[in-house]
């Protein structure tokens, strides 16, 4: 990373570096017509108000008309999005975005009906209905999935209070949005030669990544000092977010807010604690990692600014941006030659939006439109970069894959199971560099990199969802979570996460306050789910061949046809059990000894 470069305006940046909206919309009057044009099939499908279980014709025009208006909606919000998100500060993409989302609370108000109709709908009846209409079993696996969480579904009338509450319930996710990407400024700092350096969220973890210690701390210290300024409000944020997945959670009768948040997706709330319990019981590991850091170093105290310090720093290169492109090309060819063509497509095609502008949405993220994936980067031409293009591209290719094999109605994969191709596309990329690399230095290099992708994703983020976890609890129990108490729980759990071989630093303490995923809905775990199924994929893949890149594809194209446990079952990985998680964290056990042999 140039640590010195100046952050370009939008209208700066070139344009094969953007995306290409106009795949979406050649012309905003394109938008506001499919704006229009939902309206008017929302409007359709309320008049079937009452009338679903009279017969089959009219259960399945709904059905028709709804995943119509799915497909419209999807367009619709994800224009309205990468447009802002391309520029936050911007007034236009920001009224866009809201329009949008007030028109999918109006949508879903007028067809707020449906769900209680459909599940009054009697077994014997609604089975009769699909011998009589054979169309309609091309939505018996959606209408099986609603009526799974029957006793969760209200009356109509309160079903439509529900939606229209919606809009109300994103209030945190927005205002943290617009204070995290548009508000908050960072002080610059200086670098090793004096010089002046903007710490953004896009330059952060490389300045993390800096060999000058004191670059190191003034990076951190400009970041956790400013979001000290503003952690009452974070909190106050944070307490709402939680606050309306209990009424939700509650509203629907369910026991707590991650029984509410997992069964959408039907993923058992075993998972998310097994998960917990299991890095519980190989916290060692992360430990002697820690020891090992601590030593590389050389320093006397290992502090939370020196945790991204690069082990093997004189092996660091930069990795312009056609160089990532290669490589990921290079390290997926495995997966056969339909594959890579789309790769290429995307690549050739301004599918990804690639550098830093102010105002950009932070972070890195891909969106899976129907016309075709779209992917936020903001590379910086390091390693870290060239992993995250990797991943994105995972998501990117699971997207257009189901998007072209499943019905609209069959293509949206639930979010556990999201993950598990953007990592194993990383997997596959270590697996590619570490294969290229014959000097010891670099191959040091490469596995320490490796190593802090098991810290990061699997313990780091496992760490994340224990925070979600006792935040939510907390607050069942009647508890305000204020910046105090945040800021204690996160404190206790980094403590327990790397050791004593670790500073815990105060400032630390507040870093919950600038993780966006908090107002995801409990999803953070599933980035160390999918890491470890990813790792046995992966692993799969290379050892087997054929046989498991053919499961391993049907499982990137099944969409949501099945639930996601079965999905990855049918890929050879078993997440009902602990052992994709031990097996995982055995694999940086291995790392870490060869990473000690090799220095």
């Amino acid at each position: 990373m140039d640590e010195n470069r100046k952050i370009p305006v939008r209208s700066e940046v070139a344009v094969e570096d953007t995306w290409a909206l106009e795949d979406m919309y050649v012309a905003r009057q394109d938008w506001e017509a499919d704006m229009e044009q939902a309206r008017i099939l929302a409007k359709e499908m309320a008049g079937l108000n009452g009338k679903l279980a009279d017969k089959a014709e009219n259960l399945l025009t709904f059905c028709a008309l709804d995943e119509r208006l799915d497909c419209l909606l999807d367009n619709i919000y994800g224009y309205a999005s990468r447009f802002k998100d391309q520029d936050t500060a911007n007034a236009q993409g920001q009224e866009m975005e809201a329009r949008a989302m007030s028109l999918y609370v109006e949508c879903s108000g007028l067809t707020a009906f449906a769900r209680p109709e459909i599940l009054a709908i009697p077994t014997e009846r609604l089975e009769a209905f699909y011998g009589e209409k054979e169309e309609l079993l091309v939505y018996k696996r959606s209408i099986g999935e609603l009526r799974r969480s029957r006793e969760h579904i209200l009356s109509p009338e309160l079903e439509k209070v529900l939606a229209d509450a919606g809009e109300m319930a994103q209030t945190p996710d927005t205002v943290f949005s617009m204070l995290n990407d548009a508000d908050l400024t960072f002080p610059s700092i200086k670098n090793a030669k004096g010089e002046e350096v903007e710490v953004t969220h896009g330059s952060f973890i490389p300045l993390m990544q800096n060999t000058d210690r004191n670059v190191r701390k003034a990076a951190f210290d400009s970041l956790y000092h400013t979001y000290r300024k503003v952690v009452n409000t974070s909190a106050a944020l944070l307490n709402g977010q939680v606050n309306q997945l209990r009424f939700f959670a509650r509203t629907r009768k369910y026991p707590g807010t991650l029984e509410a948040s997992l069964d959408r997706t039907n993923v058992p709330v075993s998972v998310y604690k097994n998960l917990i319990t299991a890095v519980h019981e190989d916290i060692g590991v992360l430990h002697r990692y820690m020891r090992l850091r601590k030593k590389l170093l050389g320093v006397d105290s290992l502090h939370m600014y020196d945790i991204y310090a690069p082990l093997v720093a004189d092996a660091d290169v930069k990795v312009p941006f056609a160089e990532a492109k290669q490589a990921v090309l290079e390290a997926t060819a495995v997966l056969g030659s339909g594959y890579t063509k789309v790769l290429e497509e995307g690549f050739a095609n301004r599918w990804i939006d690639v550098y830093e502008n102010r105002g950009k949405r932070s972070g890195a993220y891909s969106a899976g439109q129907l016309v075709h994936p779209y992917v936020l980067l903001n590379y910086a031409d390091t390693l870290d970069s060239e992993f995250t293009l990797a991943h994105e591209m995972g998501h990117a290719m699971h997207s257009w894959l189901s998007n072209n094999t499943q019905r609209a109605v069959d293509r949206n994969y639930v979010i556990f199971v999201a993950e598990v191709a953007s990592t194993c596309n990383e997997s596959l990329l270590m697996q590619h560099l570490l294969k290229k690399t014959e000097d010891k230095r670099t191959r040091a290099y490469l596995i320490n990199y490796f190593m802090e992708q098991f810290r990061t994703t699997l313990y780091r983020q496992t760490m994340f969802a224990e925070f979600e976890m006792l935040i939510n609890e907390a607050s069942e129990r009647g508890e305000s979570l204020t910046a105090e108490k945040l800021n204690r729980i996160y404190h206790d759990l980094n403590v327990f996460y790397y050791g004593d071989d670790v500073v815990v630093d105060e400032e630390i303490d507040v870093e919950w306050a600038r993780i966006p995923h908090f107002y995801y809905n409990f999803y953070v775990f599933q980035y160390a789910t999918g890491f470890s199924a990813a790792m046995a994929l992966s692993k799969r893949i290379l050892s087997e061949g054929e046989p498991a890149v053919k499961a391993y594809l049907e499982f990137l194209s099944g969409g949501c046809s099945k639930d996601p446990i079965s999905l990855l079952e049918g890929a050879g990985v078993n997440m009902r059990t602990a052992e994709p998680i031990h097996s995982a964290l055995a694999l940086f056990d291995s790392l870490l000894t060869e990473m000690e042999a090799l220095l």
